[in-house]
């Protein structure tokens, strides 16, 4: 079974799904719905659509050049069938999975951390700015507690009026 990528958006196309152009000049672009197929037609550029992998490999939100993508290469090479080196390449491809996913929530860490960075600088930024709209603490808690001890000597003075 062969797997073909979509021009467009470059995810798979399984047999039997997906749309094939072909060009008077015997290119072929192969997409995986109509949804990349109408893009195409309309001329709009991989690199700027965001949804597409090729946005996120150039505005670098991927990882794009890793060691473990050399083995989804296309290879048109036949090999004769042999069944210790068929388990072989078994295995390795369940640890190359594993080493990808490893890599790819790494990069993916990295990332946010850098973002969180970012964000706490700004904050810290806009607080030294803005310092002044700030109350401290011990300000709030005096102030409540003057209000507190304020209602209770208030009524208790009402009353004493009202005796006399």
């Amino acid at each position: 079974m062969r797997l073909e990528t979509c021009w467009f958006c470059s995810s798979n196309i399984y047999p039997g799904r997906g749309v094939m152009f072909a060009r008077n000049d015997g290119t072929v672009f192969r997409f995986c719905r109509s949804k990349c197929h109408n893009n195409f037609k309309m001329k709009r550029n991989p690199r700027k659509v965001k949804w597409t992998k090729a946005y996120r490999a150039a505005k670098g939100k991927d990882l794009t050049n890793d060691t473990t993508f050399e083995l989804e290469r296309k290879r048109n090479r036949p090999e004769r069938y042999n069944r210790e080196v068929m388990q072989k390449t078994l295995k390795a491809m369940e640890k190359i999975t594993e080493i990808r996913h490893k890599r790819e929530s790494r990069f993916i860490a990295n990332r946010l951390k850098e973002r969180k960075r970012q964000e706490r600088k700004l904050a810290r930024k806009q607080l030294d700015q803005e310092i002044h709209l700030v109350q401290s603490p011990a300000a709030a808690i005096a102030s409540t507690s003057k209000e507190k001890l304020k209602t209770p000597v208030e009524k208790v003075r009402g009353r004493q009026k009202m005796q006399e």
